[in-house]
Formats: structure tokens, C-alpha cells, sequence
């Protein structure tokens, strides 16, 4: 407490006008503090929360983000490369307050606060002032790496009465001043989805539950993995889904699993989230460690976080997996590439990939993949458009769609597939996809096969087989039109196939060719020279694929459900990644036996060259596809798919969404 009010007093001298070169900044960041200090002051008015809430945020949003220090284009212009960097990082920094305070997490808050007063101190040096910030900088992050690792791993496993819990299950939802006590940035997403749940029918809000809470339970008797040992379960949503996930908290207790709610960072929005402020913001800032990434602290951070997980051993063995609720409806967005935003040297990319893939083994020691589950489920934001309603409602019907006929129809896919010892897809019109793919041998076809037969467990909605393709006589080209992945578009989006290793790839999203290599290695390579393809499916969900063309949202679905709208690929590891050895059987009975390729068959020899931590599905619709094409050994042919509409025999159901579609995009 006296640390908090020394810096908040010196703090506060330092809004009022301060003259050189830096005086702007440091009114600016001062005046962001001194907004921090009235929320840690508290109070319940719903109203003043709007306003703070409003306020600490307006900076980066819309074209005052151009004149933001949070902007490095901005930050660079005024004070250089280096320092203008420097100081952008710091106050993407500062801003990390914003959160903690909402929280009553004084020590963040004042390590923030403590942390400008240093920035203030070297600002005031005539001399030397790029190298004292870059020290700074280092010390911040090494100072406080086990605090922050800690923290991290602590709120993933240990189930407590938090700030998040504590509005999930004591709100008053006949309002959403509710909103406003997250610290995240609020919109009209946000305030109309708690409204249009808030008053949603209490069966329909069970009904929406149980689909995900039942997905969730059937994920661990699919895999064969005893829930009834597992104690938390890590529930992920968009803020104003607080109704459903009341109700579903109270499932998964009945199941014996108690809540655990993260947030999300600056740049990576996983856990509970709310609409960007600013995307741009995000990507400007998402290899921001560019600045201080060494050997040195990437050793230092694997080994407090084993000493971390270590001392959570218990609770790491009680962990049952994340509940993911996704959402989707959000404005397109392309991002800029800003010569100013840190950039990785050839080494910090591979220290970063080493330390993704270093920390995910690692995790893997105390949390095995085949010791948990998962389960993830997607619906729109009112941002989708004027049919937000009409789309919610499409999407309740997509996810609840009936599981024993796709099963049927799905085996029907998989009895042929099985024939094959390699598999052919094309595209038509504008898209020049032209692929083989090659499977596995079955050894003992009466009791083996290759693909699974995924239904509505952990990937809600159903609709898709699936499988671990051969890497070495796996080559072609994959090309989609336009896509979306993990928020970002790609427009003609092309890869090259050798052997299944990635060996070229484009898109059209900038003029020059360097810079759209650059958009594809950091965002799909995860800044790799190459990747596998680790799974080869095909969508039958032709039900979501009509809900996109009918509202014409195709591009803003996410790839949950996208890929069961059309056959896909996965970029990256296997869907067995670190479980390949679990026995898993189809619903006829058959063992699932392509579960590895020739890179996760490493593991038992050289682990680091196995696993690649990344797996980005990108899938061909309907409307782009020609053939599906199965060849066996005596060179005899069944075709799945022809001109993008079924033709084997008992998946003809599948067709019958396609009447739906209007005229116009009805291209049978």
C-alpha cells in the first residue's frame, strides 16, 4: 500500500504540463494512470464505471489510435526507431494496468505504475536514453518472469471466487450494468447479446448449455478418459454470454467440476474476451518480446515454469480441459504491415518456435493431451448484421443437428474411403486446387480404418471425417478464393505440396509478393520455413454451409464451423498430436489407426523435430470444389464427390440443404 500511494502521488504531479521532448508522452501516460487510480478507488455506480471503462480505451480506438503511443508508426515518427519502439512498448505496458485494476490487483497496478516512474527517470537523462530504455525494458521482463508464470498457471488450474465468477453467478442480468465491472473494452456486441440472453426463455438457455456441457462430457467417453477423476474445467467465452454460462457452470458442477476463468493479453484473445478495440493494435504489437527475445531469458522462462508446474502437480493432474465458447460476426479485417512494429531477427524466430514448441512439451509432462478433453462451440454477434437474430438461431439449429444420421451417412463416407490408398481433389471455376493425398495402409481392413467418424463432442457442430494423411506421396496444390483464419483474411490463398512438407505459398492480400510471404510464414508457417499437412478431412455439414451463402456470411464463419462446409487441411501437427498411442475406435467398432505421420513419428527419436504446437485448418467450399475422388490399388475409382454436390451412394441426404439456396448461388 505504501509503494501504491508513493507512485500514485508522484504520479499525479506529473499530469500537469511537462515541458521537452517527452512531455507529451508522459502527460499522456500520466493522465492514463490517473483514470486507474479513480477505479481503484472502487465504486458500485454502474454509470462512472461506463464512463472509466469508456475513457481508458478511447485512445487506441478508431483513427485516434493514429495518434496513439500505443501505435509504434506513430511512437517511431515522434521519437525514432529505437526509442520510439521502446517507449511503444512501455505503453502497451502501462495499459496492461487497465485490467488489473478492475481486478484489485494492487501489485500489478503498482509494478505499472513503478515501471513509468523508471521510463519518467530515464526520459530525464541527457544522454544514453535508447540503451537505459532497452535495459529497462529486459529488467521488467526478468524481474518479474516467475511472479507473472505464476500467476499464469495458477488461474489456469485453481478454481477460485474471482471477479469473473463472482459477475457470471451473481449478476443481476435484467440489465448489463453488469458489463462494465470486466475492465474490457464494452460494445453494442456485448450490451445487445447480454440483452437478447438475458432475456431468452430459461429452457432455451439450458437447451444451449447442455449442447456444450454434454459435448464436453461425451469428448471424455469418446477418448476413454475417466471424467470422474477430473476437478476444473477452464471455461472460455465472449463477454455477454454470461446467461448460458450460468447455466453451464451449474452443469459442469453436477458433473463435479469447479470454474476456472482467464483473460485474455494485449495481442493473444484467448480466455474470456470482448470485442477488439483495435485489431490493428493487436497485430502491431504481437511480436512486441522482438525487443529483449534471447537464449537466455527463453531458458529462464522453461525453467521457472517447470518449477511453476512443479509445484501445481496436483492440481495439473485435476485439470479437465478447456470449454471454449467461440463467436463469430465480426468486421473483416486485413491488417497493415507497419515497418515500424518489432520485427523478428532470423534467430528470434527459431528461439520463438523452439520456445512454443519446448513449453507445449512441457505442459505436456504435467497436463499429458490424453489425460484430458475439450470442447468448443461457435454463434454470431449482433455485429454480423441486421439478421443477427435470424443467424442465432440457424446456428442453435446447426449445432443440434442430428448426430445418429450423420453417423450413418458419415460411415457410408468412410466405408469408401477405406477402399483407397490415395485420394484426389480438385476445385472448379476460379479455384485450381489439385491435390493427392495419400493413406495409410490397412493391415486388417475387417477391423481397422483410416478416417474417424467425428460427431458433435469436442468440434460442435457435426459434420466432418477425418484423417492423418502419409506424407510422402502427398503432393499438389491447395487453393482457396478467399478465407478467413484466426481473424485474418487471405484472399487466393495457394500452398505447394512435396511430399506433404509445405514448399511455396502466396496470396493476393498485398501488391508485393515479399510482403504477402511475410503475412502467410508469421500467421499460418508460425514463422517456419515449412509445415506438414496433418490432417486431411471432408465437411458434410452442408447445412452450415447454406446458413453462410443464404446470409452471406461465408467468410466470417469460423473455421469451426467453415471446416465441416467443404473438405480441409490442416496446416501443422495431426488432431492426435501427443496422443497418438490412445486406442480409439470408430462407432462400428474399427480402430482408427492413421493417427501419426512421418514428422510425429519422431517422437519416440527426436521430439523437437515432431511437433510443431500449430494446427490451421484451411477449407475448400462447396461452391469451389470439383471432384472428390478415391483411386485403390487395382487403380479402380469410387467418386465422393462430383461438381461439389455427393454422389455416393447413401450420402445423398447431403444434398438436400442445397435447395435452400437461392437461385442465384444454386450452382448444382
Amino acid at each position: 500500500m505504501e509503494r501504491y500511494e508513493l507512485a500514485k502521488n508522484r504520479i499525479m504531479e506529473l499530469e500537469t504540463e511537462i515541458d521537452g521532448a517527452f512531455g507529451d508522452y508522459i502527460k499522456e501516460a500520466a493522465h492514463l494512470f490517473v483514470t486507474i487510480f479513480h477505479v481503484m478507488d472502487g465504486t458500485e455506480d454502474a454509470k462512472q464505471r461506463k464512463e472509466w471503462t469508456d475513457n481508458l480505451y478511447e485512445e487506441i480506438v478508431g483513427d485516434n489510435y493514429e495518434t496513439s503511443y500505443a501505435n509504434p508508426a506513430y511512437c517511431v515518427k515522434k521519437f525514432g526507431e529505437k526509442t520510439g519502439q521502446y517507449l511503444c512498448w512501455f505503453y502497451a505496458r502501462f495499459r496492461d494496468s487497465i485490467v488489473a485494476a478492475f481486478e484489485e490487483d494492487e501489485e500489478e497496478v503498482t509494478r505499472c505504475m513503478e515501471l513509468f516512474l523508471q521510463v519518467v527517470s530515464v526520459l530525464s537523462l541527457e544522454e544514453e536514453t535508447e540503451r537505459y530504455l532497452k535495459e529497462t525494458i529486459y529488467y521488467d521482463v526478468h524481474d518479474y518472469a516467475e511472479d507473472r508464470i505464476e500467476k499464469n498457471i495458477h488461474d489456469l488450474l485453481c478454481p477460485e471466487e474471482t471477479l469473473i465468477y463472482n459477475i457470471v453467478m451473481k449478476s443481476d442480468f435484467s440489465n448489463t450494468d453488469y458489463l462494465y465491472r470486466y475492465g474490457e473494452y464494452i460494445t453494442e456486441n456485448e450490451i445487445r447479446m447480454a440483452e437478447f440472453l438475458g432475456k431468452m426463455p430459461i429452457e432455451k438457455l439450458l437447451a444451449m448449455a447442455s449442447t456444450y456441457t454434454e459435448g464436453y462430457r461425451k469428448g471424455f467417453e469418446i477418448a476413454g478418459i475417466d471424467l470422474t477423476k477430473k476437478k476444473t474445467v477452464q471455461i472460455r467465452y465472449h463477454i455477454g454470454f454470461e446467461p448460458m454460462v450460468r447455466q453451464a457452470v451449474l452443469q459442469f458442477e453436477k458433473m463435479g467440476l469447479k470454474p476456472v476463468f482467464t483473460r485474455k493479453t494485449n495481442t493473444q484473445a484467448v480466455g474470456v474476451v470482448s470485442t477488439s478495440p483495435n485489431k490493428q493494435y493487436q497485430y502491431d504489437h504481437r511480436f512486441d518480446d522482438a525487443l529483449y527475445l534471447n537464449h537466455a531469458l527463453v531458458q529462464e522462462r522453461l525453467k521457472i515454469s517447470e518449477k511453476v508446474f512443479e509445484s501445481y502437480r496436483e492440481e495439473a493432474s485435476l485439470y479437465a480441459g478447456p470449454a471454449v465458447i467461440e463467436v463469430f460476426g465480426e468486421k473483416l479485417f486485413s491488417p497493415k504491415v507497419k515497418k515500424e512494429s518489432p520485427a523478428y531477427k532470423k534467430e528470434q524466430e527459431e528461439l520463438s518456435v523452439s520456445y512454443r514448441r519446448d513449453y507445449s512439451l512441457l505442459q505436456n509432462r504435467y497436463i499429458p493431451q490424453d489425460s484430458y478433453s475439450f470442447t468448443i462451440i461457435a454463434y454470431p454477434i449482433p455485429e454480423i448484421g441486421e439478421d443477427f437474430e435470424d443467424i442465432f438461431e440457424e446456428t442453435v439449429k446447426v449445432n443440434t443437428l442430428d448426430m445418429e444420421e450423420y453417423k450413418q451417412i458419415q460411415q457410408h463416407l468412410i466405408d469408401a474411403l477405406d477402399l483407397g490408398e490415395k485420394v484426389h481433389v480438385t476445385g472448379r471455376g476460379k479455384n485450381h486446387t489439385d491435390i493427392w493425398i495419400r493413406l495409410h495402409e490397412l493391415t486388417e481392413p475387417a477391423k481397422q480404418t483410416n478416417f474417424e467418424n467425428c460427431l458433435a463432442d469436442v468440434n460442435i457442430p457435426v459434420g466432418e471425417v477425418f484423417t492423418s494423411p502419409k506424407l510422402t506421396g502427398t503432393n499438389g496444390v491447395l487453393h482457396v478464393t478467399q478465407v478467413y483464419l484466426n481473424e485474418l483474411r487471405y484472399e487466393n490463398l495457394e500452398f505447394s505440396f512435396t511430399d506433404g512438407m509445405v514448399t511455396s505459398y502466396s496470396c493476393s492480400n498485398y501488391e508485393k509478393e515479399e510482403e504477402a510471404r511475410k503475412y502467410i510464414k508469421e500467421n499460418i508457417l508460425h514463422n517456419r520455413e515449412t509445415l506438414p499437412i496433418g490432417e486431411f478431412a471432408i465437411g458434410t455439414n452442408t447445412t452450415a454451409y447454406v446458413m453462410g451463402r443464404k446470409f452471406g456470411i461465408e467468410a466470417k464463419l469460423p473455421i469451426l464451423i467453415a471446416e465441416k462446409t467443404g473438405p480441409h487441411f490442416a496446416l501443422g501437427d495431426t488432431c492426435y498430436s501427443m496422443s497418438e498411442d490412445v486406442v480409439l475406435h470408430n462407432p462400428d467398432g474399427k480402430e482408427i489407426i492413421a493417427k501419426e505421420n512421418e514428422c510425429s513419428a519422431l517422437r519416440n527419436t527426436d521430439i523437437s523435430k515432431a511437433y510443431f504446437n500449430c494446427h490451421t485448418d484451411v477449407t475448400i467450399p462447396y461452391d469451389e470444389l470439383g471432384d472428390i475422388i478415391v483411386f485403390t490399388k487395382t487403380g479402380e475409382t469410387v467418386t465422393l464427390i462430383r461438381n461439389g454436390r455427393f454422389v455416393l451412394p447413401g450420402t445423398e441426404e447431403l444434398n438436400r440443404p442445397f435447395e435452400n439456396l437461392p437461385l442465384i448461388n444454386n450452382i448444382s
